[in-house]
């Protein structure tokens, strides 16, 4: 399995890094079987899986039950965990404890949480202070999209691309191992991913960063909002609703079940 000295070195060595999400046990077998570098049990479960408009509705034990199906199919993948909104907002000591229930009851290595304010610096070093490795999250922070009103690409403007820029070199030095920018300019990926001795994890950041995530359902074709960074590579959009129909028909049409799909009886001896 890999490691956090495992991503500093292909950093080092101009090795990219793949993380991708997943949320249940067939998502977590297959990224392993595809050999993945970082599995990503995000909150974005909320809107991909749940069904919410955002991510500020996924609970603590939402991320602890997803992780712990993700593990039983990804046995031998670094698994990171995101915490949830408002799990690293008030002390850090709910900090802490949160934190350690996602690797204990979860079964994740690390865990993520947004944003590079004072109050998420400290939460950072909290976290560390119980050995538990961090990843940061800067640029679009979905868990803060009532502050920026929405969705919307950050860093654009020069005073932004100082203030996220500084944040950065402050998460490295708190501690954490890797740094995840979200919808932000390449230009500004580049120029974090260059000033960072931490690798960097690009989702809308351009082309230099260290590596790049993208949530499973975008790349499978089975969401509906697609933004400008996702590239789908199969439409199961279209693949499964055609086989739905494909079964309900032959159920309706008595094609299904055939006599190779029924069981006969024992015969007597």
């Amino acid at each position: 399995m890999n490691n956090i000295r495992t991503f500093k070195k292909m950093k080092r060595k101009n090795e990219k890094i793949v993380m991708l999400t997943a949320y249940d046990y067939p998502s977590g077998k297959y990224a392993e079987a595809a050999n993945v570098d970082i599995i990503l049990v995000g909150d974005s479960l909320g809107m991909v899986v749940l069904g919410y408009n955002d991510t500020l509705n996924v609970t603590l034990d939402d991320i602890i039950y997803h992780t712990r199906a993700v593990r039983r199919g990804a046995k031998d993948t670094f698994i990171v965990a995101d915490m949830p909104f408002m799990t690293y907002h008030i002390t850090p000591e709910e900090t802490k404890e949160n934190a350690a229930a996602l690797i204990v009851e979860g079964g994740a290595n690390a865990v993520k949480l947004e944003g590079g304010k004072p109050g998420r610096i400290e939460a950072i070093k909290a976290i560390i202070e119980c050995e538990i490795p961090v990843i940061a999250h800067l640029g679009l922070t979905p868990q803060s999209i009532h502050s920026f009103g929405g969705f919307s690409v950050q860093g654009r403007k020069e005073i932004d691309h100082k203030r996220i820029l500084g944040q950065a070199k402050e998460i490295e030095k708190a501690g954490a191992f890797m740094l995840v920018l979200e919808g932000i300019p390449e230009k500004l990926g580049k120029e974090i991913t260059e000033q960072l001795s931490i690798p960097t994890i690009g989702i809308g950041a351009g082309r230099f960063t260290d590596g790049q995530v993208l949530v499973y359902h975008d790349i499978l074709g089975m969401t509906d909002f697609k933004p400008k960074f996702v590239k789908t590579y199969i439409d199961l959009s279209s693949v499964i609703p055609k086989a739905i129909k494909e079964y309900s028909n032959e159920v309706k049409k008595e094609k299904f079940p055939k006599e190779e799909n029924v069981y006969e009886p024992i015969k007597s001896l």
